[in-house]
């Protein structure tokens, strides 16, 4: 068994079929970069088979749940990742860059601790290959009324 691999079956972690784009674009591009590549994943909503995390935080959500809406994008993204890899996530050298789009109320305000919920699974599944660099931003909405985006660029071999 490969080693991220079993670092999944041992949290538990089942990842899904890897959506499709709701829209024009595809869900991931490779490019060639120094002696390895550059994957960016596009935006991946907090969906789920259940339906997933909708509305904004703040009102109603709350911070929780707007973290495991970001967990949520996370697993998306490693759905996505694992596909660009050829069902081998061992290839991955480094989580490079998370970019989180939150919809929020305009009141709130701790939209990095949403982001957490995807960060901390990053390093989870990876250890220190999984920390990056992030940005996050609250957004008025989001498309389908989604929680929580994320995208992010990962470095593979």
């Amino acid at each position: 068994m490969a080693r991220i691999e079993a670092r999944l079956k041992e949290l538990g972690i089942v990842l899904p079929t890897p959506p499709a784009p709701v829209a024009s674009y595809v869900p991931f591009t490779i490019a060639a970069a120094g002696d390895g590549r550059l994957v960016h994943v596009s935006g991946q909503v907090s969906v789920d088979a259940s339906g997933g995390v909708k509305g904004k935080l703040g009102a109603p959500l709350t911070l929780e749940q707007g973290q495991t809406a970001a967990r949520l994008c996370g697993l998306n993204l490693l759905a996505q990742l694992q596909a660009a890899c050829g069902g081998d996530l061992d290839r991955l050298t480094r989580v490079l860059k998370l970019t989180g789009f939150v919809n929020a109320a305009p009141d709130f305000d701790p939209i990095p601790a949403v982001m957490n919920g995807c960060s901390d699974l990053m390093v989870e599944v990876f250890g220190d290959a999984g920390r990056h660099a992030r940005s996050a931003v609250g957004v008025a909405n989001l498309p389908l009324g989604f929680a929580v985006e994320v995208d992010g660029v990962f470095q593979i071999r």
